[in-house]
């Protein structure tokens, strides 16, 4: 690999930054990794997303520039090189949701709700043409990475029971999608007013779904526990103002039980292929959310076909993946 710490550097030359402290910031699932840069009280965000490892920082710059266009706490574009794959960015802030209710867990419906307005506002923007469309086609063939990489199984008669799924309660694909919307990308800013309070952070893979993916997203966190009152709420009050169609609360299911297995199959790939154990631990929790989305009595059939494909992650299938 290139040597980051010099293009890095080069990136940095002349700028207002160059002789900024470096400080890296915990990375996500990708090839990407974080550095804050920090003058006295003066901060921001360096991005490095090598192109050798099939990053792109372009798509991240587009739906910057959209959510800023519209309002949204998301980062400025400081500076960027797609070329070097680097970005610089505004800093939102050091708190996420996640750390905001380690400490402060009874302020859990402010921040859902917050969260959930952001959902609702999104559904008012206009989403790109050039997006991928999360058609129930494109929804089906998602979740065939839980048969590559966890129970390496045909998973013909699942993506089939999902299509229906999909075409029966979540058909249409109108709403911008930031795709990985959970409490460690939300930044809480308490100091701020309305839905500037959320700070937006990691929707390069924004695409266009049906409304209530992203609600799915908040609230089956694969990574932390959102309160069965907590959860209830957000979606009473979200049901309440969408302008989704039909029965919401079956189409958020089928949207869950979709992205819960995608994750599945995607953590599995992560610590089998890519050398992260630690995402085997998050595996339970992603399965008791698909469990939960499946007691609808209108996903039956979809229940019993995750049942006969997909294995529950029990000490014994996780230590399976890894030998």
């Amino acid at each position: 690999m290139p040597d980051r710490a010099a293009a890095i550097k080069a990136f940095l030359a002349g700028t207002a930054w160059a002789d900024w402290a470096q400080h890296p910031l915990a990375g996500d699932a990708s090839a990407r990794r974080y550095l804050r840069l920090s003058s006295g009280s003066k901060t921001a965000i360096l991005m490095d997303a090598p192109p050798e490892n099939g990053e792109d920082t372009q798509p991240f710059v587009q739906i910057a520039s959209l959510l800023e266009a519209h309002d949204f706490a998301a980062p400025r574009i400081l500076a960027h090189d797609p070329v070097l794959g680097l970005l610089l960015l505004s800093d939102l802030g050091t708190i996420d949701y996640a750390q905001w209710l380690r400490h402060s867990p009874s302020d859990e419906t402010t921040l859902y709700q917050a969260a959930a307005d952001i959902l609702l506002r999104l559904e008012r923007v206009d989403p790109p043409a050039y997006l991928t469309r999360m058609t129930p086609d494109v929804g089906a063939d998602m979740v065939r990475i839980v048969g590559t990489h966890y129970s390496h199984a045909p998973t013909d008669d699942l993506c089939d029971q999902l299509h229906h799924a999909l075409a029966t309660f979540a058909p249409d694909p109108t709403v911008l999608a930031l795709r990985d919307f959970h409490a460690e990308n939300l930044i809480w800013r308490a100091d701020e007013i309305g839905h500037h309070r959320v700070g937006l952070l990691d929707f390069q893979d924004a695409f266009i779904a049906p409304a209530g993916y992203d609600l799915a997203s908040l609230l089956r966190d694969a990574r932390r526990n959102v309160s069965a009152a907590g959860a209830e709420e957000a979606i009473t009050y979200f049901a309440a103002r969408t302008q989704a169609k039909g029965p919401f609360r079956t189409s958020l299911a089928c949207l869950g039980v979709l992205r819960n297995l995608r994750i599945l199959g995607v953590f599995a790939r992560l610590a089998t292929q890519m050398g992260k154990p630690a995402y085997l631990d998050l595996m339970p929790r992603v399965w008791g959310h698909i469990l939960d989305d499946l007691k609808d009595p209108e996903l039956a059939e979809l229940r019993r076909a995750v049942m006969d494909t997909v294995p529950a992650p029990t000490p014994e299938t996780l230590a399976e993946l890894t030998r």
